[in-house]
């Protein structure tokens, strides 16, 4: 019987997990429509997506197919745990953290590459008789990758790369010097590597022009609603918008005040709706006093703390009652403005509670 009663609340937990009274309403047209945007701008190269971070928080298997079914063929996570997730024969899948030796077992069983970073990948790749890799060069992020020297001592002899690339530090600043830099230093060695492809360009970079495009591109943020960089705005659509339930509407009288440490007060009698939003669910605390939400087309300020689970917006004089759903700014850039946080941290924090909902 306990068992049976287990199964039940099992069941009525699921129910009710697919009727969050949270969500976020995903535009799979805005997704696929900014990939071809950035794949028009990158000319001859191919174009490819990062799905890393669960797609960047919006959920990498349902990223993957309406990419994929719209053309994509080349995928990129940073985990072996991603990438076991969206493995495909027919499609293109990267490993950007390269290849443990504790990942070895399931870097022989799956379709995917390791984008190898150090000497000692290279050597584990080797040993293992492994085939097609890719490899990740260094040219002046000092993040991840072999030294151009190595290569050109050769150190990938031998080796069958798919995939020659590199990482731009500052690809949003078309100005900055590193970037004509990095792209001269990762020309200068490509033919050395013997690699068939070599690919330099994320989101910022692919606006940088044709020079950095090279063989394929690797755009990140800007497939999902994000502008990195000026070139990029009103060019990228929004893909993601938080949308939380009303569980209550208050009236706080002029004077009142709002929220933890009661940090907002009320300049006129004024309508206030708590909403089950707050920053468990990944709508930052930064958003206190600054954010932005929306009754049907009209804009509302969010008003004090947002709290672990809870956001209270100002809905003084229009028609918002307990049940009713409210929107949050899906504006990354602008977002991003005024809380101060970055458009990837915006959308890669997003919470498990949301319910994704696809149109």
């Amino acid at each position: 019987m306990a068992a049976i009663r287990w199964r039940k609340d099992r069941a009525a937990a699921i129910r009710l997990r697919m009727n969050a009274p949270n969500r976020l309403r995903l535009d799979g047209a805005a997704l696929v429509e900014n990939w071809r945007t950035l794949a028009r701008m990158s000319g001859c190269a191919a174009c490819g997506a990062a799905v890393k971070a669960d797609g960047y928080g919006l959920g990498a298997t349902a990223v993957v197919k309406r990419l994929a079914d719209a053309g994509c063929r080349d995928f990129f996570v940073a985990t072996w745990a991603e990438a076991a997730a969206l493995a495909r024969p027919d499609l293109s899948l990267s490993v950007l953290h390269g290849v443990r030796a504790a990942d070895m077992p399931i870097a022989t069983r799956i379709a995917a590459r390791p984008v190898l970073s150090t000497p000692a990948q290279i050597q584990r790749w080797r040993e293992a008789g492994m085939g097609a890799c890719d490899v990740m060069v260094d040219t002046g992020m000092n993040r991840l990758g072999v030294a151009p020297d190595d290569i050109a001592s050769g150190l990938l002899d031998g080796l069958q790369v798919e995939t020659l690339m590199s990482h731009l530090a500052s690809a949003e600043e078309a100005g900055a010097s590193i970037n004509e830099r990095q792209r001269a230093a990762l020309r200068s060695i490509a033919d050395r590597s013997g690699a068939r492809r070599v690919s330099l360009a994320n989101s910022a970079g692919v606006a940088l022009g044709s020079d950095y495009a090279f063989d394929l591109t690797r755009p990140g943020i800007a497939l999902y609603g994000g502008v990195p960089c000026p070139r990029l705005s009103g060019l990228i659509r929004p893909v993601a918008t938080i949308q939380a339930e009303v569980l209550q509407r208050r009236e706080v009288p002029a004077g009142g005040r709002v929220g933890y440490n009661l940090t907002w007060t009320a300049k006129r009698d004024s309508s206030v709706a708590v909403v089950n939003l707050g920053y468990a669910d990944g709508y930052r605390r930064a958003f206190s006093n600054c954010g932005t939400a929306f009754v049907g087309d009209v804009a509302v300020p969010v008003i004090g703390r947002v709290s672990m689970d809870l956001t209270a917006v100002d809905v003084t004089s229009l028609d918002v009652s307990e049940g009713d759903w409210i929107s949050f700014d899906s504006d990354l850039a602008h977002a991003s403005a005024a809380s101060d946080v970055s458009q990837y941290e915006l959308l890669t924090g997003l919470g498990r509670r949301f319910d994704r909902i696809w149109s």
